[in-house]
């Protein structure tokens, strides 16, 4: 899972620049102004960072940055697939960004989202900048270094943490707008009472009208039934359409032995005055039973007209009574639950205790974690030129919170005999890298994350302490990928690989190269590191020297 390859086109000074990286502890050094920081720069890039036009070389169109990875394992393999990305097998990250301000960003050759970049980001790097002592001072980032350490995540905590204060927030709002929601209640409960005496029905308004319109016509529709019947069954002078339909069959009837068509025909004649005198039959019943019922038309009149009147009163269609008082009804439902104060009240209770139970557990956890940490970090300290110093982790309670009701708090006393005091207000700047890199190097190894970065962390230490610097990372990147940019050639000369970035100036163009030295050059890099640009058989010897020992080391 470690980083393989990183390329870069166009991005600040560097034109082109593609890098193999191996496994263990790699070293990148170069001259103040050199460009030491770039490849860090580029791979939170790749990684999701932020980013403008001003990482675009002059002249260049668009900068390219990619950075591949050993073939994804494990939960990072199951992330991909719930994201939708390939299976490969490596993992290349790619990001570009033009003049237009316009970025992309892909992962396996899929489009993804800095948010997606950023998520794969964290599972791949891990980067602690030369100001990471600065974190220490701020609540969430302390918290969130001693859960990383306990093996903890506060975030399921959120969601009854949220419940509780949705509860909360209810309950004060029902308590503060009693007398407003008892207004409202007998409001619609009012309201419900006039519409209910109706009792609308869905659909009823539209079989109202139907009915009206037909009894309203009952006569026209009593003289058109009596008009179809004479005209089917005739009357004392003439014959109906029956009678018509019964001469006709029998004049084909007589000639259908003669002419073969005349079959069909009877056929046909038959089937209509079968169908004639079940219309006749119907007419019958109709008549027999259709009459004007003007009570009834009075009974549709007066539902009617209420109907009319409570739409008018409400501002609403007719047919949007029965929608309306289901609504109203509910309404009154909700406020009557909004207003049950002791529910209300029974409600909070419960998700207060919910919150409370999975605080506390987080808490015993964290409790239990602290002096574990605070011991390991103190031993650290002991070989970065604080001997006798100690460490520690308080915690006290503080609010209720959506990461518990923990604070968490660094203590340091730098010196023997001195009482721990918070960490940025007893420590010197060099001090607090030097702690800063004492907790990097305990945190980190149990992480899962294959490739750590330290950018300049051992910024305001020299001498033996250096050294021990150079050995707490080499020691990492036995189980995990280091790499380190430094300005300590005791560091450098601790590692397994070493790159050396170098600043090329002509009169048209600033340009910045990496390049990995081994032997003679890695040499004289350490030696101009000791000693400056006037390499002396001193500090050549020197140089030798610190090589020679931290491969016995």
């Amino acid at each position: 899972m470690a980083l393989r390859r990183i390329a870069l086109r166009d991005f600040v000074i560097v034109t082109t620049l593609e890098l193999e990286v191996k496994d263990g502890f790699t070293v990148l050094t170069g001259e103040t102004g050199a460009g030491k920081s770039i490849l860090i720069d580029a791979l939170q890039l790749v990684l999701g960072a932020r980013a403008d036009t001003g990482v675009i070389r002059e002249g260049a169109d668009r900068t390219d940055l990619s950075a591949e990875f050993d073939a994804p394992a494990g939960t990072l393999a199951s992330w991909l697939e719930d994201a939708g990305f390939p299976a490969e097998e490596s993992l290349l990250l790619r990001r570009t960004i033009d003049t237009q301000d316009k970025s992309r960003a892909w992962i396996n050759g899929v489009p993804a989202t800095a948010t997606q970049a950023r998520a794969l980001g964290e599972r791949l790097i891990d980067i602690h900048g030369q100001h990471a002592w600065q974190s220490l001072t701020r609540g969430e980032a302390v918290r969130g270094l001693l859960d990383a350490y306990a093996g903890v995540d506060s975030s399921p905590l959120a969601q009854p943490w949220k419940a509780w204060r949705s509860a909360q927030a209810q309950l004060e709002q029902a308590r503060a707008t009693q007398g407003t929601l008892q207004q409202e209640r007998e409001r619609l409960q009012w309201q419900i009472d006039e519409v209910g005496k109706l009792a609308p029905v869905d659909g009823e308004w539209d079989e109202l009208n139907q009915e009206h319109q037909r009894l309203a016509s009952s006569e026209a529709l009593l003289a058109a039934a009596q008009a179809a019947l004479q005209a089917l069954q005739g009357g004392d002078d003439e014959g109906g359409a029956l009678q018509g339909l019964a001469h006709a069959e029998q004049a084909v009837q007589q000639h259908a032995q003669v002419e073969p068509q005349f079959a069909s025909l009877c056929t046909a004649l038959a089937s209509s005055m079968a169908e004639a005198q079940d219309a006749a039959h119907q007419l019958h019943g109709y008549l027999r039973h259709a009459e004007p019922d003007p009570a009834r038309i009075q009974q549709l009149d007066e539902r009617l007209s209420l109907w009319l009147q409570l739409a008018r009163r409400y501002r609403r269609r007719p047919e949007e009574l029965p929608c309306v008082l289901a609504g109203w009804k509910e309404s009154l439902q909700q406020l009557d639950a909004a207003a049950d104060l002791t529910a209300l009240e029974a409600a909070e209770r419960m998700h207060q205790g919910a919150y409370d139970k999975a605080a506390r557990a987080l808490s015993r956890t964290r409790a239990k974690a602290a002096p574990l940490l605070a011991s390991a970090i103190t031993q650290a300290m002991q070989g970065l030129g604080m001997a006798g110093g100690r460490f520690e982790v308080a915690l006290s309670a503080i609010e209720p919170g959506m990461h518990g009701t923990d604070q968490v708090q660094f203590l340091v006393a730098s010196h023997p005999g001195m009482t721990p005091r918070p960490i940025g207000k007893v420590a010197s700047g060099g001090e607090l890298s030097r702690i800063a890199l004492a907790i990097a190097v305990t945190t980190s190894r149990l992480g899962e994350v294959p490739t750590l970065i330290f950018d300049e962390i051992d910024s305001g230490v020299g001498g033996a302490v250096a050294q021990t610097v150079g050995r707490l990372m080499r020691q990492l990147g036995r189980d995990r990928q280091v790499l380190a940019v430094t300005h300590l050639p005791q560091v450098a000369a601790c590692g397994d690989q070493h790159w050396v970035v170098a600043k090329h100036s002509s009169k048209a163009q600033t340009t910045s190269s990496v390049a990995p030295v081994q032997g003679r050059q890695r040499t004289r890099e350490i030696a101009r590191m000791l000693g400056g640009e006037q390499l002396s058989p001193a500090t050549i010897a020197h140089a030798t020297e610190m090589l020679g020992s931290s491969v016995e080391s």
